[in-house]
């Protein structure tokens, strides 16, 4: 083991590169049965790195996410839901939507796989590195009621708005008082044209001005959701239901 190798090892381990460490053998041999280059033997040494930390990144965005479950696309039963266009979930998956600050709203009963594609088109985004959040909107309602009653709504309708992508499921599964609902229109207007939301509903749109108690907050925070949004109505029956069956069968 000659000192230039030692040197190098050491050089390595105060930089606190761990994974060219480790490959470091590896890739001196590559480089010598394939006659390499220095610059194309560093290049190899140091992608190893690069992909270690690029998968790190990910795995870290997912986790901020706070996704509920990890399902993504390929794990979703279209034959078992086919009024779901699947070429058009695919093309949100490329994630053209975001770049145009465009909405998605997934309608229909429960149980029909609306949160599964919202989570997977989250986890999708989440690994391109977009920020991007999970909150059940019974939840999101209460920490803005905590922060107004704090006297920091402000700052935490900030922290709603600063990511690319927000996901807001549940709205509609249970009531949301008028001074709520002002609330939420607050948050809604503030990532209106600016950033994208994906929201999970089982209530028809003609029926919102019964979950918000007030028309007015109800055509505004519509007016707002569907202007630039694709509305995907799932007309399917229960996943849930199908599983109890499938096991009734066994």
């Amino acid at each position: 083991m000659n000192s230039t190798y030692v040197q190098l090892k050491q050089n390595l381990e105060y930089l606190k590169l761990k994974q060219m460490i480790l490959h470091l053998d590896e890739v001196l041999d590559f480089i010598t049965a394939n006659n390499l280059s220095f610059t194309e033997g560093l290049v190899k040494l140091t992608s190893h790195e690069i992909d270690f930390k690029e998968a790190n990144m990910i795995r870290s965005m997912v986790k901020v996410g706070a996704f509920p479950h990890h399902k993504e696309l390929n794990d979703f039963d279209f034959e078992f839901q086919p009024s779901i266009n699947e070429q058009e979930i695919k093309d949100f998956e490329t994630l053209r939507f975001l770049e145009a600050a465009e909405n998605i709203v997934f309608l229909g009963s429960s149980g029909v796989g609306k949160t599964h594609l919202a989570v997977s088109l989250g986890i999708a985004a989440a690994k391109k590195r977009y920020s991007t959040y999970f909150i059940k909107c019974h939840d999101l309602i209460q920490q803005l009621k905590k922060a107004k009653l704090e006297n920091r709504l402000e700052a935490r309708l900030r922290h709603f708005c600063k990511y690319k992508l927000l996901i807001i499921d549940e709205l509609g599964y249970l009531p949301i008082e008028k001074d709520d609902a002002k609330l939420f229109f607050q948050l809604v207007d503030l990532r209106y044209e600016k950033r994208s939301t994906i929201l999970t509903t089982n209530i028809n749109f003609n029926s919102w001005d019964d979950v918000f108690y007030d028309p007015v907050i109800a055509n505004a925070i519509l007016d707002r959701i569907l202007h630039h949004a694709h509305v995907i109505n799932i007309t399917g029956k229960s996943y849930r239901l199908k599983e109890y069956m499938n096991q009734d069968d066994e």
